[in-house]
């Protein structure tokens, strides 16, 4: 090469510097479709819920493997990164369980940035609770969505947290094959109820480690299971990662695309659910391979 060369504007090009480039030749960052489907997903079943139930809306992330129905191994699709599927295009189940050795790693992982706040957020830590849980099911009467009902007490105390009956709303899986971990992020409403009466049908213990960030919380929890009767005891190992504030979220919702509201509102939904997909992610990378 003579040391006359030029660029394409005919300019001198200088091989030891990259000149500042534009983020595209609009001068703007195309839109990650990723993000939008996510967002568009929750703000859809956001807007569809039933209105005649009225109760608190529960946006969850949780981390697991999806597992071909069939075979019961993890799904081995042709696709080399992190993509969104179809609902009920492929017949698998997610599982949200991890081994006891997963566990301790998240729980190692996320109490030293309990400590360390990061370099972008100096005075952004994480808060910390240490819960000890006891839920009991009730079968409701006359069936229908969500046709159990949940208490929630302190074990410690007896004292009921929380009385509700949980209707799923949708789900949407994202398969990660070069990560350890999948993810399955699920929409919910939980409809307050009166105590129910008579027996439960099951109970769980929950030891969870509860962390919170900014709009977030996540919770890693050891699930006790108990049936009844001779029923085996089963222990799970459960990570998700939740929005903090169901109205926060349904009021920056209600402002999406709303062109009378300002651009900082109109875009808070949108901004919100970026970072809960980036926290979602970022537990899933940090995964280590121990999955049962």
């Amino acid at each position: 090469m003579h040391s006359g060369a030029t660029n394409g504007n005919g300019h001198a090009s200088d091989a030891g510097a990259l000149p500042p480039l534009s983020l595209s030749i609009l001068g703007v960052e195309p839109l990650d479709e990723f993000i939008r489907e996510v967002a568009d997903f929750i703000h859809y079943q956001i807007s569809t819920r039933p209105q005649d139930l009225v109760g608190a809306v529960e946006v969850e992330a949780k981390i697991g493997i999806l597992r071909d129905r069939d075979t019961g191994k993890r799904l081995q699709l042709p696709i080399l990164t992190e993509t969104i599927l179809a609902p009920n295009a492929i017949d698998m189940r997610f599982e949200a369980n991890m081994s006891a050795k997963q566990h301790q790693h998240y729980n190692e992982l996320l109490n030293k940035l309990k400590t360390t706040p990061t370099s972008a957020h100096p005075s952004s830590t994480l808060a910390y609770q240490h819960l000890h849980l006891v839920d009991t099911f009730y079968a409701q009467d006359g069936g229908g969505r969500g046709d159990k009902v949940r208490v929630t007490r302190d074990e410690k105390t007896g004292t009921v947290l929380e009385c509700v009956r949980k209707i799923r709303l949708a789900d949407l899986n994202i398969y990660s094959p070069k990560r350890a971990a999948d993810w399955r992020i699920s929409v919910n409403l939980e409809v307050p109820v009166p105590p129910p009466l008579g027996t439960s049908t099951h109970s769980r213990k929950k030891d969870r480690m509860r962390y919170s960030h900014e709009e977030f919380v996540i919770d890693l929890t050891q699930v006790t299971s108990t049936a009844g009767g001779n029923a085996k005891t089963e222990v799970l190992h459960e990570l998700e990662l939740e929005l903090a504030r169901p109205e926060y979220l349904l009021s920056t919702a209600a402002k999406r695309g709303d062109a009378n509201v300002s651009e900082h509102d109109r875009g808070a939904f949108d901004e919100l659910i970026r970072a809960f997909v980036n926290n979602a992610r970022i537990l899933v990378r940090n995964a280590d391979g121990g999955w049962q």
